[in-house]
């Protein structure tokens, strides 16, 4: 028999002073070298976000490991910031070569306005809440072509496609790709080797990246609530790669993307070798490479080489 949930109780914790807050943490066994220190990065860090670093540290929930330091977590966070901002700066050249991608071809294959069409897509796509939000995005849109497009042409709030993909969110780009057909989707896949089905998972973990380090969300340690689907080759699998919930998997399928963007291999190169220095110096909490899911030989991985 199903238990049943205890029904939801009245929040009734009290309000916390920065002072407060850092006697909250020692209490739980965190050792504080400088309380008033601490009590000053609290008034710059909320304090929930804060306490999501200290997970990695924890032994129990509220419970340090034995001789953990106020200092350690920081360091985890700054490393969290840091990694954080690599992955956004790649996210940004592959999100920018993906809507360049749809874009052309759609265009080319159904014309400026193909997409306004809701048999130009697979037929279990919600084509007109998607075009909702499409005018919504072009009516807020301030960009000075959307303002020309405004004034000269009737079509308005309908953009051209190589114009809609340039104002609507890459969430909103994702579920176009979705809700294309396969004849479409395969020929965008094929740009970066991949399988539609595959493209269109990633994307849709993308998003939910982006969306994560838009907000400043921790993601060293996170495990994904939205997971990519991965290929079937022996590169994507156990014990290569041991999960596609957490850190690896999304830096070897921005590092597979980036290598299909043109003129981006310097850049690519780069940034994987920042990435090396980087996650070289991870955070001194137990096992730091498994909670990325790094293997021992990571770095030697096919699709990382």
């Amino acid at each position: 028999m199903t238990a049943v949930p205890p029904p939801p109780q009245p929040f009734n914790k009290p309000w916390c002073s920065y002072q407060d807050q850092v006697a909250l943490l020692q209490k739980r066994g965190l050792i504080v070298a400088d309380p008033v220190a601490a009590a000053n990065f609290l008034s710059h860090l909320n304090y929930y976000r804060f306490s999501g670093y200290c997970l990695a540290f924890e032994q129990a929930r509220h419970v340090f490991i034995p001789n953990t330091t106020f200092a350690q977590v920081q360091v985890a966070y700054e490393f969290d910031r840091v990694l954080r901002d690599l992955v956004t700066e790649a996210l940004e050249l592959i999100e920018l070569d993906l809507r360049t991608a749809i874009a052309y071809h759609f265009g080319r294959q159904h014309g400026p306005f193909g997409h306004t069409d809701h048999a130009k897509f697979f037929h279990r796509f919600h084509h007109q809440d998607w075009m909702n939000i499409l005018h919504a995005e072009a009516n807020r849109s301030r960009e000075p072509f959307v303002t020309h497009f405004k004034k000269t042409y009737c079509e308005f709030p309908n953009l051209p496609i190589w114009m809609a993909t340039e104002v609507m969110s890459f969430g909103a780009l994702s579920r176009m790709f979705e809700g294309m057909p396969r004849c479409d989707q395969k020929v965008v896949a094929a740009r970066y080797g991949l399988q539609p089905a595959n493209l269109a998972s990633w994307m849709h973990h993308l998003v939910y990246v982006r969306n994560l380090c838009a907000h400043h969300s921790r993601v060293w340690d996170r495990i994904w609530s939205i997971k990519p689907e991965l290929p079937a080759s022996k590169a994507w699998q156990p014990p290569l790669l041991p999960s596609n919930n957490r850190l690896f998997a999304t830096l070897l399928i921005l590092c597979k993307l980036l290598r299909k963007c043109p003129t981006m291999t310097t850049y690519t190169n780069q940034w994987r070798q920042r990435i090396h220095d980087h996650l070289d110096h991870p955070p001194t909490a137990p096992n730091p490479q498994a909670l990325m899911d790094l293997t021992p030989n990571w770095k030697n991985h096919s699709c990382w080489t």
